[in-house]
């Protein structure tokens, strides 16, 4: 195999560029194809920060393009965070346009954190706003300059850090990234992920590219800044070639969690009920494969990965509570609820919810109504026997959540039982009873939410009636 870095920096990144753009972009026409959609195939568009590896990258996605007739957008965030933020914009806007390649900025502001580092918030806000403008731009696939050197870095602080085999895999020449992006069929592409940052000053310095140096690059105080200047160096000193040996080893743990995911996908076809996870199967399960599958299953609904020593909290919680308990453990993304023998995963809760005043209103014949501080929308439907539209229309109405000695008759020839006895035979758990409302007239209880209407006298059962029916908002 050549050594990249003395390769010709015509003949040897370009001809290397083209062929991981191709498999980039084959990669994008077969998840478009698994979508039902067609190959997007008409603009493509890069992340330009104007840096020597974005830089680079403009140029050669720029000739790509140019070759096959594709429209290449440049996309470029300013953050603000340093005072050389705007002459960045300038040098970018001025490249662009001698190149005639269409550029665009978006300007972001990191308001607070919220926990997390500088760095990281500037990269969360990064991405976004990344995202937000290939949507503008029906553009479905950006392209980053992530290098390989850059690969060895994100593996090694990973390691640090005690990841395990997902965060040991480092980055994939093409991925989608929903969450960071904010667009589920965007797919991210990184064609010099095998290119080292020696070829690509090679290159820039070969074909006089222009870039410009951030200074926050060489602060010490980032730990890839302090990885990159003061220990990469040690290293190279002693290891020749081992940004390639990292990314091979990385390669082995990519494979490694396809075959775990593999295996999670499977205990989960055993294991889960609808959104939920029967605990009975989990208990099936070894210890780790048990975790496997948890993990699995919290990234499949979006949540970020915890610490091993939480998911290990978690399932001693959900396996050993009493079958009574109120199980609700908490995670920066959602709730995790155990019911009886399901494992249950929602959004956070805010218990203030639960002291929320009731809302007044009137029904006008709408065919619906929105709630928005109850998080869902009440139906108004037609129905053979309901509730009187005449009479609906003249009474006072109310949304409320459920007070002690609320009871419901749901027929004429039912009983009437507490709104606790309705939960319990239609296995509604405890999370839910709390936020379903009521809809009650002058404090006669109309309808309950997640049981049904409440009969008491002749005009709830009138020809062409009205029925109510809550639907909360999806979880």
């Amino acid at each position: 195999m050549p050594d990249k870095q003395s390769a010709s920096p015509d003949a040897g990144l370009s001809a290397e560029f083209e062929r991981a753009l191709g498999a980039i972009r084959a990669r994008v026409s077969a998840w478009a194809s698994e979508d039902g959609g067609d190959a997007p195939a008409t603009s493509i568009a890069i992340a330009y920060s104007g840096g020597l590896d974005s830089a680079v990258l403009l140029h050669l996605a720029h000739a790509h393009a140019a070759s096959r007739g594709l429209r290449l957008h440049a996309f470029h965030i300013h953050h603000g965070l340093s005072p050389n933020a705007d002459e960045w914009l300038r040098h970018c806007q001025q490249q662009c346009r001698q190149l005639g390649v269409p550029f665009e900025a978006r300007r972001v502001t990191l308001d607070g954190t919220r926990g997390q580092g500088m760095e990281q918030a500037a990269r969360t806000a990064r991405y976004a706003a990344l995202g937000d403008l290939c949507e503008a731009h029906a553009v479905a696939l950006l392209l980053t300059a992530h290098h390989l050197d850059d690969q060895a870095e994100t593996v090694l602080l990973q390691l640090f850090r005690g990841s395990g085999v997902a965060g040991l895999s480092g980055m994939e020449p093409a991925n989608r990234a929903p969450g960071l992006l904010g667009n589920a069929r965007l797919v991210m592409g990184r064609p010099l992920l095998g290119t080292t940052r020696a070829a690509l000053e090679e290159f820039a310095a070969a074909h006089g590219i222009s870039h410009v140096e951030d200074e926050s690059n060489a602060d010490p105080r980032y730990a890839r800044n302090a990885l990159r200047h003061r220990v990469m160096p040690t290293v190279a000193a002693h290891f020749s070639g081992y940004q390639e040996r990292i990314a091979r080893s990385a390669s082995h743990a990519r494979a490694a969690q396809r075959i775990l995911d593999e295996v999670a996908a499977q205990d989960l076809d055993r294991c889960g009920e609808g959104d939920s996870l029967r605990l009975s199967s989990l208990r099936g399960l070894s210890e780790d494969r048990c975790n496997n599958l948890l993990r699995y299953w919290l990234a499949s609904h979006g949540l970020r990965m915890p610490a091993s020593a939480w998911l290990d909290e978690m399932r001693i919680q959900l396996f050993d509570a009493k079958d009574d308990a109120r199980i609700r453990i908490t995670h920066a993304d959602g709730e995790i609820h155990r019911h009886r023998d399901r494992i249950v995963l929602t959004r956070r809760f805010d218990d203030r919810d639960l002291q929320m005043p009731a809302i007044d209103f009137r029904w006008n014949g709408e065919d619906h109504r929105r709630f928005d501080r109850f998080r869902g929308t009440l139906h108004f439907e037609r129905t053979s026997c309901g509730l009187d539209p005449a009479w609906l229309r003249g009474q006072p109405l109310q949304l409320r959540l459920r007070r002690a000695g609320d009871k419901l008759k749901l027929a004429g020839n039912r009983p009437t039982r507490s709104l606790k006895q309705h939960y319990q035979a239609l296995g509604i758990p405890q999370w839910e009873r709390e936020r379903l409302p009521i809809v009650a007239a002058q404090d006669r209880m109309l309808y309950a939410a997640g049981i049904g209407m409440h009969w008491h006298g002749p005009h709830c059962e009138a020809n062409d009636g009205i029925a109510l029916r809550w639907v909360a908002d999806k979880i």
